[in-house]
């Protein structure tokens, strides 16, 4: 019997989930959401639910096809090799880009304290590239030092966060809150898609949630319910922490602020206060970047080990840094910030988040659909077979909303980063041939198509 003993219980996983979730996916929205008015707020809803249906049958996926690869691997079960290569190079740019994302969102707390990072769009970019750079060249000591970081400068966000959301409410002003509910009179059911990308956003780093099957007591209960129950909490934070701050805060100077926390903070308390959630909000966004940093090398890594990425991404040192890819990555992620530079963070901030949103609808897609081949070579079959493609169904309801909602401009830029993806893999194809081929001639198959 296994010892169980050291395995993590369903409220650890859970707490583990929600914890994974909160990074620093908030920390910019309150002011991106400001700029539809609160009537944004109603996208919450949706999100949540979709979220949860989406967690839950990625969870069902690791369950029925434990090998390693995760979103990829399960894609590659009902779509291919190529569909291997395709979900791993698009969640590379939907990481790199949200990486992007993050960087602008600790300039955006670090403008206070440096008012020239302010002045213009220049400074903007300086400031973001600083970081991407700083927290590439911190990722040299391997993923022990990245660990230890991550797990302390988390804290930074959610504390402030999850405190806003319970502590708020004596400062909550209903006149003001009604005020920002629609202040451009835009029709609510556009406010809700509008603001769709902005709330996924928050949400996206739920696939990760079943890659602890193996470390937890009862996995066929606890991971499903985890992913559940962590998404759910994470959403009532994020659906209290945003609605209190749109009824403390007036909302043109919600939409303008480039540290929306730091600012309710200074409201309800004083400027020093304001100042300290601000240094705690800068901690936890380049403690958050250095793990993104490496998680995205780390994916790299994975994909050129399956001879799908260039040889070098796969090169660690003693440390098990991967150097090489770590420096690829910081150009790449230094172009993305050029091609969407502006001098208004949350606007640059938006821009990317619905690019990030696409990049990572798409293996969304392809992996919640594998489902049901997975479950069909493992034999699934009654109730747990029809309950899962129950929630199946609602997971590709939402991602297909989803994508409509990110827009054209981001959706067009994910459907030609999608077609280069085809090109790059009809180039290494043959390597996938050979191996085939070989496969066949050690079985005497040579013969057969």
């Amino acid at each position: 019997m296994a010892d169980t003993g050291k395995k993590m219980t369903l409220t650890g996983l859970t707490t583990l989930v929600a914890v994974n979730m909160m990074g620093s996916g908030i920390i910019m929205l309150p002011s991106s959401m400001a700029q539809l008015g609160a009537i944004s707020l109603l996208s919450w809803g949706i999100t949540a639910i979709g979220s949860m249906a989406i967690a839950y049958c990625f969870a069902q996926c690791g369950i029925f096809c434990p090998r390693s690869g995760g979103m990829s691997a399960y894609t590659e079960e009902a779509h291919g090799k190529s569909a291997f290569f395709l979900c791993s190079y698009l969640y590379f740019l939907s990481l790199a880009i949200g990486n992007v994302a993050i960087a602008i969102s600790a300039v955006g707390y670090l403008t206070p304290f440096l008012p020239w990072l302010g002045t213009g769009a220049i400074p903007l970019f300086i400031g973001t590239l600083g970081l991407i750079w700083l927290t590439t060249l911190a990722n040299f000591g391997g993923p022990k030092v990245t660990g230890h970081i991550g797990s302390i400068t988390v804290w930074g966000v959610i504390i402030p966060v999850a405190g806003l959301s319970l502590i708020g409410w004596f400062w909550f002003d209903p006149q003001v809150f009604e005020d920002a509910w629609n202040p451009n009179g835009i029709a609510t059911s556009d406010a809700i898609t509008q603001s769709i990308p902005l709330t996924l956003w928050a949400f996206l780093g739920m696939e990760s949630a079943a890659q602890n099957s193996d470390a937890v007591e009862n996995p066929k209960r606890n991971v499903p319910l985890a992913c559940l129950l962590g998404t759910l909490g994470a959403a009532v934070v994020y659906v209290l922490s945003t609605s209190v701050i749109m009824g403390i805060v007036p909302n043109a100077e919600l939409a303008n602020s480039s540290a929306p926390f730091a600012f309710v903070y200074a409201q309800m308390f004083d400027p020093l206060v304001g100042n300290i959630i601000m240094g705690l909000a800068v901690m936890a966004c380049v403690g958050s970047l250095l793990g993104w940093q490496f998680t995205l090398a780390q994916t790299a890594k994975v994909t050129a080990e399956q001879r799908m990425f260039p040889g070098f991404f796969a090169k660690v040192t003693l440390l098990g840094a991967p150097i090489a890819g770590l420096l690829a990555n910081a150009l790449l992620q230094s172009g993305m910030a050029i091609s969407t530079i502006s001098p208004n963070a949350s606007e640059q901030f938006g821009k990317l988040v619905s690019l990030a949103a696409v990049t990572n609808i798409i293996p969304y897609i392809t992996a919640l659909s594998a489902l049901l081949v997975i479950m069909q070579k493992a034999g699934v079959t009654g109730f747990p077979h029809h309950r899962n493609v129950a929630a199946l169904l609602v997971a590709m309801a939402y991602s297909f909303y989803a994508l409509y909602a990110s827009g054209t401009e981001a959706v067009f830029g994910g459907m030609l980063v999608t077609a280069v993806g085809y090109l790059m893999f009809g180039y290494i194809a043959e390597r996938f041939l050979e191996e085939r081929t070989a496969r066949k001639r050690e079985l005497g198959l040579e013969d057969q198509p």
